[in-house]
């Protein structure tokens, strides 16, 4: 019993716990958009581009507060860059989000290098620095995680219409422009909330791995988003218990944690593994049919 109940004495580990909370509560609320709408390189994208944000509020010897907020600055302009370059120019979307993401991410790279605890700076910002989290970081990313939820939460309708059928939603009178843009702020700030949780390189996964996940045994919209909330406080509970007891670090535990969810659920679910072997026994037998 002392082993589920030692992590949770130390005030570091319970920060760290609501902060995983909070991710897994926003998470898969986007993410779930993410997966429907196949947005996972423009995910990575935002989730890389937050480094040079974060980077110049570093080099400004800004607090941690101020770092997470300029992230959320790289990662919102990441996402209305995209949008910009992709209807007034004739460049393709995944042409766009390459420009920018690798841009963005080598410019947090150079700025970084130029401080004298580089490799310290960087560390905490590509893999996170869970266990380090703050009372005002807590804030910020309730405050983010809030705006995320209630906007999708007031869209909800547009949201879901533009993501089936954007042809049909523009008959329709919906804005598609306007809600699709939206859409990529909201996977921009999801991710700035997942960054204190797990860093910029495994934010992405925050946001899709539950609510593929979740994908994998339900299909409508918000049993997937409900189901992903379940799958991120798992892998978070899951992944806090790694990194104390077996001193690893904590977010990519967490992710870890995330990742493996989804390959069991994948072998075990009828929409995963046993689906395609049922319809590889389907095809064999008619194979076999056809031959006698």
């Amino acid at each position: 019993m002392e082993w589920l109940t030692d992590p949770w004495e130390f005030e570091f580990m319970q920060r760290a716990l609501l902060a995983g909370v909070i991710v897994a509560v926003a998470g898969p609320v986007v993410g779930t958009f993410v997966v429907v709408k196949g947005l996972a390189f423009l995910g990575d994208a935002v989730a890389h581009t937050q480094l040079a944000g974060a980077a110049v509020a570093v080099v400004a010897g800004a607090g941690s507060v101020l770092i997470t907020l300029g992230a959320a600055v790289a990662a919102v302009l990441t996402a209305l860059g995209v949008v910009g370059l992709t209807r007034r120019t004739q460049l393709r979307e995944d042409t766009a989000i390459g420009i920018l993401f690798a841009g963005f991410f080598a410019l947090g790279v150079i700025l970084i290098s130029r401080e004298r605890n580089f490799a310290i700076d960087l560390n905490s910002l590509l893999i996170g620095n869970i266990l380090g989290v703050a009372n005002e970081d807590l804030i910020v990313m309730g405050v983010l995680a809030a705006v995320v939820i209630g906007t999708t939460w007031l869209f909800y309708a547009e949201l879901r219409y533009v993501a089936y059928d954007p042809d049909m939603a523009a008959a329709s009178g919906v804005p598609v422009a306007i809600v699709q843009t939206g859409l990529l702020v909201l996977v921009a700030l999801a991710a700035v909330v997942a960054f204190r949780l797990v860093g910029v390189v495994l934010a992405l996964a925050m946001l899709i791995a539950p609510a593929a996940t979740a994908a994998l045994v339900v299909r409508t919209l918000p049993r997937i988003m409900g189901g992903g909330v379940v799958v991120g406080l798992t892998a978070t509970v899951i992944g806090l218990y790694a990194s104390f007891h077996a001193d690893v670090a904590a977010g990519p535990a967490i992710v870890l944690a995330a990742v493996a969810l989804f390959g069991v659920t994948f072998l075990v679910s009828p929409q995963g593994l046993r689906r395609r072997r049922r319809a590889w026994e389907s095809g064999a037998a008619a194979v076999d049919r056809e031959a006698l």
